[in-house]
């Protein structure tokens, strides 16, 4: 299993739960996108149902840690998936998964005494899914227990969250970041590191991001449009071409992602500038959550980038 660095307070208190009388069967592994959680969630898993004596199977393949996936996009997608190849998700956790995890949870555990339920992320439940689970929440099976990993905790069901314990995760250190890119990245050079750890702001899926994105140039030009702005439109321009004419949606995610990583740590400067980047944020975040399903010409899609960005430093422009 992929080593994991940091997050120590967390395994503090999972180790703690875990060796106790009485654990709590729900947990909710609550921080910031690109921080481990989902490997905090698999590898806390392992050490839950694993038993003295007993053979472990690797997780993917273990009858008593269930993972509802994200489905094909559609019927082509899945044909693809039958074939080996590889396939289009859908953006959500649809029911029907919830329900065939609630199927196995009549049966005993396979292995042992306890079975671990992880959803990453819980945040893409459907309406009806999110209903279903928490049905198993209220009345959890013996022995089983339920890991909900979530970026944004508020998108939850306040009843979902109430039945849960909550386990924060803070920001990596520069190091551990650094340690993750050489591990997962290594045909980054330093001078790629470096800017990708401090790019990053402690998260190491957004670094390893900026790394396989080759956003370089892009966050050079972000910083340029919040410190300058764009009166006339060139750095606006440049930003457009640098992240390319017809990029995929993993890369306008990643800029997106970049950009609002940009816009959080000009917070702290005056009252207003920080109204101006609070509001370019959330303008941010909900293009991020909006370009999966709409077919935005990426041409715009950059300009607006450019344009939040701009914002920060001519306060007319977020107007």
């Amino acid at each position: 299993m992929t080593q994991l660095y940091g997050h120590d307070e967390a395994w503090r208190q999972w180790r703690a739960a875990l060796g106790s009388a009485r654990m709590h069967h729900a947990w909710l592994l609550v921080g910031p996108k690109g921080q481990g959680k989902g490997l905090f969630a698999r590898a806390a898993a392992a050490e839950l149902v694993a038993e003295p004596g007993v053979s472990q199977p690797p997780l993917a393949m273990h009858p008593d840690v269930l993972i509802p996936e994200h489905p094909p996009e559609n019927k082509e997608e899945a044909k693809k998936r039958e074939d080996g190849g590889d396939y289009r998700r859908k953006r959500s956790i649809p029911i029907d998964e919830i329900r065939l995890v609630q199927h196995r949870l009549t049966t005993r555990p396979t292995l042992g005494s306890r079975r671990a339920v992880i959803l990453d992320p819980a945040d893409d439940l459907e309406k009806a899914a999110a209903n279903a689970l928490l049905k198993s929440l209220e009345e959890p099976p013996i022995g089983t227990f339920f890991l909900l990993v979530t970026h944004r905790p508020g998108r939850l069901l306040a009843t979902i969250r109430s039945r849960c314990r909550m386990l924060r995760f803070a920001p990596l250190s520069d190091t551990n970041v650094d340690q993750v890119l050489c591990r997962d990245a290594p045909q980054a050079d330093a001078a790629a590191r470096a800017a990708a750890v401090a790019a990053a702001k402690g998260s190491p899926g957004a670094a390893l991001g900026f790394v396989e994105q080759k956003l370089g140039k892009l966050h050079a030009l972000m910083l340029q449009l919040v410190s300058h702005g764009d009166e006339h439109f060139a750095l606006r321009g440049a930003f457009a071409e640098e992240l390319g004419a017809r990029p995929d949606r993993e890369r306008q995610l990643a800029a997106i992602d970049l950009a609002c990583s940009v816009v959080s740590a000009g917070l702290g400067h005056n009252r207003h500038r920080d109204a101006v980047a609070i509001a370019a944020h959330g303008e941010l975040v909900k293009l991020a959550g909006q370009l999966p399903t709409y077919n935005f010409d990426p041409g715009l899609v950059a300009m607006e980038i450019g344009a939040l960005l701009a914002s920060l430093a001519m306060p007319r422009e977020a107007a």
